[in-house]
């Protein structure tokens, strides 16, 4: 983090400080928090900014309202919860708004032991537009601007780019630990380092494969994009009742590969899949070898046990692991044995000390906890788009924005 403030190297003491803040957590339909995995990561930031001695201003994103007021996108449903996160008897006071005379009056009247959430950002069309004078107002009453919001650092929106620009900034706790936590896994990580990469179409992974392949000295590629690059290499895992792979991806796949070699980087695709006659939990199944994939009648939902054995063995003399998205349909049993023993594997060699595992993106997270691994693993994103734009070498404006 040595191109960046953190809360380490900031003078916090009777300052206001705005803590930009993820806690788009979802909810049912009573407006129950059913996850509050964004509360509880970006607590540790609230509380030490507290002890130091800060006044904290939370401002967040919540939804996608469709005007301004949409009561089903309103921030107060949290209050309790973030209330509750934060103990210690400390006072979450809701404003109703987040620019203007309401937060004025309210940090005006801020008590020692109370923290301020404002109102939702969205509700504001000038957030999504990155409108300068919208943030001018933003930290109008707010003498530092700390972000903890890594999860939405990918868009240019006003509270994450302008915001940082207009007062002294720094990345709190949550920043801090992602940033660097992908720095170790991608951008300067200790060798050899695989990466494990699954999903449904190469379409949608084009960008990321084609920056991984230049990064990483093995890559993984399984779910459904693994039978594209399959056909490429002249296996044929069409049936008329799968249609995994993109025909018009097989040139992109086979460009993929050319670069992989050129560039030093091993692919591993399955050796054998798991195939079903249903697509349900329980199903009747069976473990068949590439050439061995019946006409008709099943589909292909995971990778046999061959690939769970070769893919484990690789990671054994691997430091570093990146792991985007399941091996196979994950949330239907037995179709999740797959992602869970390597994803088990994984956990161990990390436990071991003898792996680093940075895991994030998509279904990632679902798919690690489904594995029992979300506690085991080195780092686990809660970000999602940010995660694999960051992935992709792409350069993300709230990361930049924090920059010396």
């Amino acid at each position: 983090m040595s191109n960046f403030n953190t809360i380490d190297n900031i003078e916090v003491n009777g300052k206001v400080v705005m803590l930009r803040a993820d806690l788009n957590v979802p909810m049912d339909e009573n407006f129950k928090v059913t996850n509050t995995a964004r509360i509880d990561r970006t607590v540790p930031s609230i509380k030490e900014l507290m002890d130091k001695g800060a006044k904290v201003v939370v401002a967040s994103h919540f939804g996608r309202p469709e005007e301004k007021g949409d009561p089903k996108c309103t921030l107060s449903h949290i209050v309790k919860d973030l209330e509750a996160a934060i103990s210690g008897g400390v006072k979450v006071t809701f404003v109703e708004d987040c620019i203007g005379e309401k937060v004025e009056a309210a940090i005006a009247n801020m008590g020692r032991n109370e923290v301020i959430l404002l109102e939702n950002l969205r509700y504001y069309k000038e957030e999504k537009k990155g409108d300068l004078e919208f943030a001018k107002k933003l930290v109008a009453n707010c003498d530092i601007y700390v972000s903890d919001a890594f999860s939405t650092a990918h868009r240019a929106h006003a509270s994450m780019v302008a915001a940082a620009s207009l007062k002294p900034n720094a990345a709190g706790r949550l920043m801090q630990t992602e940033v660097e936590a992908l720095t170790d896994g991608l951008s300067a990580p200790v060798r050899p380092v695989a990466a494990v990469v699954g999903g449904a179409k190469v379409s949608t992974k084009l960008e990321l494969l084609t920056n991984l392949v230049k990064k990483v000295d093995v890559l993984v590629i399984s779910g459904g994009m693994a039978h594209t690059f399959l056909k490429a290499q002249g296996v044929d895992t069409v049936n008329e009742d799968n249609s995994l792979v993109q025909m018009d991806m097989l040139d992109t796949a086979k460009e993929i590969m050319t670069t992989a070699k050129s560039a030093g980087c091993e692919i591993i695709l399955p050796a054998d899949v798991v195939v079903s006659k249903e697509f349900k939990a329980n199903a009747e199944s069976k473990s068949v070898d590439l050439d061995s994939i019946p006409a008709s009648g099943w589909e292909l939902l995971d990778v046999g046990q061959k690939s769970i054995d070769a893919i484990s063995s690789k990671l054994e003399s691997c430091k570093t692991l990146i792991w985007n998205g399941p091996l196979g349909v994950f949330e239907l049993v037995p179709f999740d044995k797959a992602t869970n023993a390597v994803a088990q594997k994984a956990a161990e060699l990390t436990e071991a000390g003898k792996l680093k595992t940075v895991a994030g993106g998509g279904d990632t997270v679902s798919a690690m906890v489904n594995a029992g691994v979300d506690k085991r693993f080195s780092y686990i994103s809660t970000a999602g788009g940010a995660f694999l734009e960051w992935m992709e070498g792409k350069e993300l404006p709230g990361v930049k924005a924090l920059e010396k």
